[in-house]
């Protein structure tokens, strides 16, 4: 499970690691319509190389505040990916 701030209206949509340790989501989409819940989605699970319908949204439908489960992956197999995002 990861707890990540998702912010829409970015430039792009990418994945960053705060100086706290935190994960932080740019998204292109707007917040509207789920709009940028899906873009959440949809990014995460091309991350984790995994089916959409493999990634849940559990908690924050409707705050920058999410807590996604991701099926499929390890968490050994998810660390590797995150390690790759440095604090900025």
């Amino acid at each position: 499970m990861l707890h990540l701030k998702a912010k829409p209206n970015s430039r792009r949509t990418q994945l960053e690691r705060a100086a706290d340790g935190s994960l932080l989501v740019r998204l292109q989409a707007p917040a509207q319509d789920g709009k940028a819940n899906a873009c959440l989605l949809a990014y995460l699970a091309q991350l984790f190389g995994v089916s959409k319908a493999r990634v849940t949204l559990l908690s924050g439908h409707t705050t920058p505040f999410k807590k996604v489960e991701i099926q499929g992956p390890t968490e050994q197999q998810i660390l590797l990916v995150l390690q790759q995002y440095h604090a900025a």
